[in-house]
């Protein structure tokens, strides 16, 4: 079994690697939780590839500081499809 989640953390890894994915973008991607993600990432695999870990890490921690980023980004387009939606006349 720990063979099957130390898998599963390499594959999360090396998928963080090459797209630069969020947490919940990786959990989406693999079925998984975002906190089975974010364990594997930031806690079993710093036991077994550390050099794997401190690369992966860097990726999670710029994705931490452009979180607020993304956060309003998708507030702005929510309310701009509400704008647009109040002014598209009704069909009667």
């Amino acid at each position: 079994m720990t063979d099957t989640i130390d898998k599963r953390a390499r594959e999360l890894a090396e998928y963080v690697l090459q797209t630069g994915a969020t947490v919940r973008a990786a959990a989406e991607q693999f079925g998984v939780s975002k906190s089975t993600v974010h364990k594997d990432l930031t806690q079993r695999l710093e036991q077994t590839d550390r050099l794997l870990w401190l690369r992966v890490r860097a990726v999670l921690e710029q994705n931490k500081a452009e979180r607020h980023l993304r956060g309003g980004e998708a507030t702005r387009r929510k309310y701009e499809l509400q704008t647009a939606e109040c002014r598209i006349p009704h069909a009667k």
